[in-house]
């Protein structure tokens, strides 16, 4: 079993409150989690209205196919107007 872990610090262009950061990072975790079957959760930055950081956990029996299923999240995030990744860590276990 192979388990694929990214941490994504991003910034929120669209976000003047609490609130707008929530409807921001929920609309973002709601699309990841049914286009790309990961689990995903805001992990840091609560009470920052202008940043989030979003961990990402995939598994699968293959280290390529998880790492590409990361990949296209990434690429999902950065394509989003929204917001913009300020930093992303992956890890393979």
């Amino acid at each position: 079993m192979i388990v694929c872990s990214c941490e994504i610090e991003i910034l929120i262009y669209e976000s003047n409150s609490l609130k707008e950061k929530r409807q921001v990072i929920k609309s973002i975790i709601e699309r990841i989690k049914s286009k790309f079957n990961a689990s995903v959760a805001e992990v840091g930055y609560n009470e920052l209205w202008n940043r989030s950081l979003i961990g990402i956990a995939v598994v699968s029996n293959n280290k390529r196919v998880c790492d590409e299923s990361i990949s296209k999240i990434v690429k999902f995030i950065d394509y989003d107007e929204r917001v913009e990744i300020l930093s992303c860590n992956k890890e393979i276990i």
